[in-house]
């Protein structure tokens, strides 16, 4: 599977996200998903066949944490795609707000 076919899976993008910038255990990432933890963890195995995490053994635990020079250019690819979903998050949040507060000056106005 070439480098974009393993990151096109959403899955695997949200799980990319989750181990950015610390490591999470295959449990913690699991818990994170509706999916089962053998999901989880076949996604887990294919972006550690791709070397776009490392993993590590801590007693009976795997950690997992992103490997950002392994995914080169694409690293800047995916924060700038996570960085515009929480603008458009956060956007959407204010102009909720700001709604809010414009219906209950018309509702005291009135």
């Amino acid at each position: 599977m070439d480098a974009l076919q393993v990151v096109s899976q959403p899955h695997r993008r949200e799980i990319l996200r989750l181990v950015w910038d610390r490591e999470r255990s295959a449990g913690d990432t699991a818990a994170q998903f509706d999916l089962t933890f053998g999901a989880v963890s076949q996604h887990l195995g294919a972006l550690r066949d791709a070397g776009f995490v490392r993993a590590r053994r801590d007693g009976n635990r795997r950690l997992y944490q992103a490997d950002r020079a392994a995914l080169g250019p694409l690293a800047t690819v995916l924060e700038a795609m996570w960085s515009e979903a929480l603008d458009r998050l956060a956007a959407t949040v204010e102009a909720d707000v700001q709604a809010k507060k414009s219906a209950r000056r018309q509702r005291g106005a009135t």
